[in-house]
């Protein structure tokens, strides 16, 4: 089996509060949109309070190519990208040296060579350190690169694997654009890192980790392609973001979900801990719903939400984080427990990890 040792988060230095961004919203947009309450409302209503951002406020405002904007953000991700990575192996007293894959994953900007490779000239992982860089399966990377590694451990038992996101969701502001898609998304993400530490089950570190991946679940919606993802111009990446998601999610996710734990024999009522990507409020009160939660259900998904925005596939991953910070402090009270995470992400589709706290 795989296990997940420890996750790192990094974030860029420039932090606002949701306040200063929607003042500085209505600044630009003023003129063009005459309802002012209209952004408020927005920016009121996805329960955000403050978010980290690539750049300092005022230089949204300014012009910039798409290839300006994709320069900056190989720089970012690449600083956040090594910070999460070299604080989740000092965390863990390990070295580039000892880590035999490293996989990458985002889908807010382009890097070729990929960000796992920039990184590699500036950590001293082993010229044969397998890369697997990702890209285009959006919010629900987080739960899917996870996935993925685990699938890759099988096959690999005593190897040591680094998964790392970067999004840098902010650096896809389109300032022309008014279609409530991309009102909704400037008031919603923000952007960070996180790294992954993931062993299989004769390494070592398999012994202290708090959680074995038990199985998992890849869902394909068909002909759902309008539901999520980007639009691609010279302008840059602009927002597909369909007002149906929460309807979608909770038409959808139920089916496949209940039988994949229906063949393990696993009741709902047994799951202890969910790590729920927050896509926004109605797709988290959507997921309560299908998770047979109470309303506000998912705290660590609402917390993660008001402190970080939506950061697409990292979000998740803050939210392994949230949980683990309480493990530790009383792992009594999870062991044994069973726990799942979930996201969704463009095509429509979905993916779903079955965990155990141990």
């Amino acid at each position: 089996m795989a296990f997940l040792v420890d996750i790192k988060t990094s974030f860029p230095k420039h932090y606002y509060n949701q306040e200063e961004l929607t003042g500085a919203l209505l600044k630009v947009w003023g003129d063009k949109i005459k309802n002012h309450a209209r952004i408020e409302t927005l920016q009121k209503n996805v329960l955000v309070e403050s978010r980290h951002l690539s750049m300092p406020l005022e230089g949204y405002f300014e012009e910039m190519t798409f290839g300006q904007r994709n320069k900056l953000f190989i720089e970012v991700a690449t600083e956040i990208g090594r910070k999460a990575i070299s604080d989740v192996l000092e965390a863990n007293n390990l070295n580039p040296e000892d880590i035999s894959s490293i996989w990458s994953n985002t889908v807010t900007g382009f890097s070729i060579p990929s960000l796992e490779a920039r990184i590699m000239n500036l950590l001293p992982f082993k010229t044969d350190t397998k890369r697997v860089p990702m890209m285009g399966l959006g919010c629900m990377a987080g739960v899917a690169g996870i996935n993925r590694v685990s699938d890759y451990l099988l096959g690999h038992p005593k190897e040591a694997v680094i998964f790392f996101s970067v999004e840098c969701c902010s650096l896809t502001f389109q300032m022309g654009d008014l279609r409530v898609a991309n009102l909704l998304s400037t008031a919603l993400f923000g952007d960070g890192a996180a790294a992954v530490l993931m062993v299989g089950d004769e390494h070592p570190l398999a012994l202290k980790a708090p959680l074995e991946l038990k199985d998992s679940l890849s869902i394909f919606f068909r002909d759902s392609e309008d539901t999520m993802g980007w639009d691609v111009s010279e302008k840059g990446l602009s927002i597909i973001l369909n007002k149906n998601v929460p309807e979608v999610t909770e038409r959808e996710l139920p089916g496949p979900m209940n039988k994949f734990l229906s063949e393990r024999k696993i009741s709902l009522s047994e799951i202890k801990s969910f790590f729920a990507h927050p896509g926004g409020p109605k797709v988290m009160l959507a997921l309560e719903k299908v998770l047979d939660l109470p309303e506000g259900g998912l705290t660590h998904s609402w917390e993660s939400l008001k402190k970080n925005g939506n950061m697409s596939s990292v979000s998740v991953l803050d939210i392994f984080l949230r949980n683990l910070e309480l493990y530790r402090k009383n792992p009594e009270e999870y062991r044994g427990h069973l726990a799942m995470s979930v996201a969704m992400g463009p095509a429509f589709s979905a993916e779903l990890g079955l965990f155990k706290w141990n």
